[in-house]
């Protein structure tokens, strides 16, 4: 195995169970490669089994294997996130303050054990599982496995960033308002959000109690499906567990978003990247467009109505008597849950059964909905600045889902050109897990997404492609400034076939302005990259009426390049029919 390679979950155990490796050697390889990311983002991990303790957990598989069980998941190392107890680790919660140690392990470690699977250590999350973000928590922020300037998605961001980075082969997060969804999508995995109650929950620290789901992060569907093959089933101890069933899918008939409902926040390549996601999804079946204002409306009871209450009851004791050793974003998402009254709660239960019932009736129109798992993603250092409002934005798609008893599964969908994952996430209704699996499988065979891009092992820089058309391009005038930044030359493109090119009026030296237009054409330019900072510093000396903002290539990414203000245009001459400012250079 090649360190940091992703681990397939089905084919350890396989190996294992047909005596070609040996549980042990698999761990041997995991401990090799624990060591190694350590160096790198030490805070995915809030605690570890021992080394010693690990071997002989691996040894006893093999025992158990040589003895002539087969098992699952033989030998398959995984994460668990701090909020799910395992005997013999503290729970924490990402709160020391809350700490305890289990006289058990939850009923899902429970099943893994007997499976074969060896729980590698607890993973960090924001605390209480209250965020989309992996920001908030007392033990560090683990960040994107493919871009350390990107947030890893929460709550559950160690569990996905130990999957991504190739640690464990599958990791447990949960999932209450996207949880299971969101580091999925940024960090290029699978993440399976079942259906309420068809994996137990005894034995996790209530976010809310009973939305709560714990859900999977893996590499590939099939290893998705073989821990569900594992965890799925009735417990008795369990008061919100229920019988697992498998529902079908009627037909292929996939409801998105209304064009005018969908949110991107300004991101253009997540806006593109879902279009080519649904350009797929149309060779699988039928697109529907619907109304999802129901949706939302549901979205918004989870931290906008009496749940929040929920949240509250979780932790009221610690709220009580220790409230500073709570994160002060995470105290003040709970704190007003202290004070709701009854009527509230009960109002927005009545809300929620109407809007349930509209659901319902939704599910007549179309057999799944296909939904970008989230909008946009941010930068660590933005989340840190507005905490609440960037969340809020992350759980646009994701927050309804639980409250209204639906089942999902986040895929990946493609990568921005910063490396952070774009993903989609089919949703059906309760009990749909198999069928959604089953379809994401089509749509991933389909999509023949390319490999994700290298891991950011901290030696990588965040960058910005620039797309230049005129005076900066080789050979001219103004180059020098971008060659004395550093910028790296990325390619020779065109644009989309919706441009117009003028060159301006009395420009020294001349200058071309590039204006988008429906009655346009393609247009030649060059792409470079420049560092943050180099970025920064150029598009500060960009001189009126010429400005920095977003054009779209030929092949529908985009980048940043020069455009122009309507000024621009005064007196300038149109050579759109030339192509480009070289052919305009030339003919003069």
């Amino acid at each position: 195995m090649t360190r940091f390679a992703r681990l397939s979950a089905t084919a350890i155990a396989q190996e294992v169970n047909a005596g070609t490796t040996t549980a042990l050697a698999v761990m041997e390889e995991t401990l090799a490669r624990l060591a190694a990311y350590d160096a790198h983002q030490p805070q995915v991990w809030i605690s570890r089994a021992s080394p010693a303790a690990l071997r002989a957990a691996a040894a006893a598989i093999d025992a158990r294997v040589a003895a002539g069980e087969h098992l699952p998941l033989a030998g398959v190392p995984y994460a668990a996130k701090d909020n799910i107890d395992v005997l013999g680790l503290e729970t924490t919660a990402a709160c020391p303050a809350f700490g305890y140690r289990p006289e058990r392990s939850a009923t899902v470690i429970e099943r893994l054990e007997a499976a074969g699977a060896i729980c590698v250590g607890k993973t960090n999350l924001d605390q209480f599982a209250t965020g989309l973000v992996g920001t908030r928590s007392p033990y560090g922020i683990p960040r994107n496995a493919y871009n350390r300037d990107y947030v890893s998605g929460g709550s559950s961001s160690g569990s996905a960033v130990a999957v991504a980075a190739g640690l464990v082969a599958f990791g447990l997060g949960t999932d209450t308002a996207g949880s299971g969804r969101v580091p999925a999508a940024f960090n290029h995995l699978v993440g399976l959000k079942p259906s309420k109650g068809r994996w137990s929950t005894r034995g996790l620290v209530p976010a809310c109690r009973s939305l709560d789901c714990i859900t999977v992060f893996t590499d590939a569907l099939a290893d998705a499906e073989a821990v569900d093959a594992v965890l799925a089933g009735f417990d008795a101890a369990d008061a919100f567990s229920r019988a697992p069933a498998d529902v079908p899918l009627v037909g292929k008939r996939i409801g998105v978003p209304r064009r005018d409902q969908r949110q991107f926040f300004g991101d253009v390549q997540a806006e593109y990247l879902y279009e080519r996601a649904l350009g797929v999804l149309a060779g699988e079946g039928t697109i529907v467009e619907i109304d999802i204002a129901p949706l939302l409306e549901a979205a918004r009871l989870l931290y906008g109505g009496p749940w929040v209450a929920e949240r509250t009851a979780a932790v009221a004791a610690l709220l009580e008597s220790n409230p500073l050793a709570i994160d002060p974003v995470v105290r003040e998402v709970i704190g007003p849950g202290s004070t709701m009254l009854a009527t509230e709660l009960w109002n927005g239960i009545y809300r929620l059964a109407e809007l349930a019932r509209v659901a319902e009736t939704m599910w007549q129109g179309v057999d799944v909905l296909a939904f970008p798992t989230t909008g946009t993603t941010y930068r660590v250092a933005e989340l840190l600045e507005a905490p609440v409002a960037l969340n809020s934005n992350l759980g646009f798609y994701t927050n309804f889902v639980n409250l209204l008893d639906m089942a999902a599964i986040a895929i990946p969908a493609g990568a921005r050109s910063n490396a952070t994952g774009f993903g989609i996430t089919l949703i059906g209704p309760a009990h749909s897990d198999r069928a959604l699996i089953a379809l994401a499988g089509d749509y991933l065979a389909a999509a023949d997404l390319a490999p994700p891009p290298p891991l950011d092992l901290g030696d990588r820089m965040d960058t910005v492609k620039l797309a230049v058309v005129g005076a900066h391009l080789e050979g001219m005038p103004l180059h020098w400034q971008l060659t004395s930044r550093g910028a790296t030359f990325v390619g020779a493109f065109t644009t989309a076939p919706n441009y117009r090119l003028y060159a301006m009026a009395d420009s020294v030296p001349p200058k071309p302005a590039l204006v988008h237009s429906d009655e346009g054409a393609a247009i030649a330019l060059e792409v470079y990259e420049l560092d943050m900072a180099s970025f920064g510093s150029f598009t500060a000396e960009v001189p009126p009426p010429l400005a920095i903002g977003t054009v779209t290539l030929a092949d529908g990414s985009s980048v940043k390049g020069f455009v122009a203000e309507p000024r621009a245009l005064t007196g300038a001459e149109d050579i759109t029919h030339l192509g480009g400012w070289r052919a305009y250079i030339a003919s003069r």
